[in-house]
């Protein structure tokens, strides 16, 4: 008989302890994450050459814009699980399960045809230049054709999570880097594959992780075990995922849509090293990630299971706890990167006008992202408390409508690469004094209706 494994008791056990217990894997496993995107640059920046790395950096904006909306969904799987264990709604727990990996695989079909039938018109679309667009666009279409793993890891990865197991998608992320490293290093240094090598190394690495964590759900010993003999899609539970995950994914969707019009106007510089500078820049950028989402999704998972148990004055501890975590990571490993920015960026390429390009970016991005974290904990602490909808709203208004605005009107007068970067930290700084002001108002609802 198999060993039921001990979830963290989340909604009466130690919060800080527990709090460490969740992030640490998580966050081990994002690290893994940055370094397969990290490794992929690299590789195909120093011995793909410096077109190869704008090509793939090219791509990242559209990629991210296009597979935001499942991203929020995910989201919605692990409130409403983490909300169904809180209560200890079993049959609950089972149709969100299923639910979930049904929309996975769904929506990763629907990603397939769109990322391989329109990958060139999309760079058209986004200006990219002439020399590279070729080879991101055979990037995209190779990445797209494999997409329905990163959807099925997502998910899966968001069932677990949903009851504290940050361990086991961790191992497996580390598990798929390393397949995802030696492929690289074959595809594109041995066989001179170049983007497709990078692209093919992606999709198989990617594979790996989901076929793992499937075969943990389909052996699991409780509620959240996978029948795929048996599967099927409950409404209500379709529903309430979708209440929850898609504004998430709009919001998402709203940070990629703006990055898209930043990447147009990088593009508009009509260089290679721009473009590459900018994709080397934004890469190293997120090792400062690392350090503070997984806390922020702490703050989402305790938040759901404490709302789900009626421990509503618990959620508060969450919030000022987390809070302070993510701020002091932030804080720490965004002067690390920029005072480590000319070696990080040395990894990515040899070439200076390149790298002095990642280092603006960096001064003016990286090191602001203490108030992305923040407002982040923000977010994560309201859709917890079941909104999403409104925190959805203010972000289209701060993040999406300030951004295009500065990026059309200030850049023009300035037309320097400073003044398209700058939009980066207003643009946070605006959104988070608005969900301020939401969070107060949806913590006394909350606290009111206890």
């Amino acid at each position: 008989m198999k060993k039921e494994r001990k979830p963290l008791d989340i909604v009466h056990g130690p919060l800080m302890p527990n709090i460490f217990a969740f992030a640490i894997p998580l966050m081990l496993s994002e690290m893994m994450q940055i370094f397969f995107n990290s490794a992929d640059t690299i590789i195909v920046g120093k011995f793909g050459g410096n077109q190869a790395l704008a090509a793939v950096g090219a791509t990242g904006s559209i990629v991210f814009l296009l597979t935001s909306l499942f991203y929020g969904l995910s989201t919605g799987s692990n409130v409403l699980i983490a909300r169904c264990i809180g209560n200890n709604n079993q049959q609950k727990i089972k149709d969100a399960v299923h639910s979930s990996i049904l929309i996975a695989w769904v929506g990763g079909i629907i990603l397939t045809v769109i990322g391989v039938t329109f990958a060139r018109n999309l760079l058209e679309m986004m200006g990219t230049p002439e020399e590279i667009i070729d080879l991101s666009a055979l990037y995209m279409r190779i990445y797209f054709g494999g997409v329905i793993f990163l959807l099925t890891f997502n998910f899966g990865s968001a069932v677990l999570r949903s009851k504290g197991d940050t361990k086991r998608p961790m191992y497996f992320m580390i598990a798929a880097g390393i397949v995802n490293i030696l492929l690289n290093l074959f595809t594109v240094v041995v066989l001179k594959w170049s983007v497709a090598g990078v692209a093919i190394s992606t999709v198989i690495s990617q594979s790996v992780s989901a076929l793992l964590v499937m075969y943990v759900l389909v052996n699991e010993t409780d509620s959240t075990r996978l029948d795929l003999r048996h599967l099927y899609a409950e409404k209500s539970a379709i529903m309430e995922i979708m209440r929850i995950g898609i504004p998430a994914g709009l919001s998402a969707a709203v940070f990629a849509l703006s990055n898209v019009v930043v990447q147009s106007s990088i593009n508009s510089f009509d260089s290679t090293d721009v473009v590459s500078g900018n994709s080397a820049g934004s890469n190293i950028e997120n090792f400062v990630y690392i350090g503070y989402t997984a806390f922020n999704q702490a703050t989402l998972t305790f938040t759901s299971h404490c709302l789900g148990a009626g421990r509503t004055d618990r959620i508060k501890e969450v919030f000022i706890k987390t809070f302070l975590l993510v701020g002091a990571a932030a804080i720490i490993m965004s002067n690390a990167v920029y005072f480590a920015g000319p070696s990080l960026l040395t990894l990515y390429t040899d070439k200076q006008s390149v790298i002095d390009v990642g280092m603006i970016r960096t001064a003016l991005v990286a090191r602001w992202l203490i108030l992305n974290a923040l407002l982040d904990t923000f977010v994560a602490s309201l859709r917890g408390m079941g909104y999403s909808t409104l925190p959805t709203v203010l972000m289209v208004i701060g993040i999406c409508g300030v951004r295009i605005g500065w990026l059309y009107t200030v850049f023009p007068k300035l037309g320097t690469l400073q003044s398209i970067y700058m939009c980066f930290p207003v643009s946070w700084a605006v959104t988070m004094a608005i969900e301020i002001v939401l969070w107060v108002i949806a913590y006394r609802k909350v606290c009111k209706s206890a």
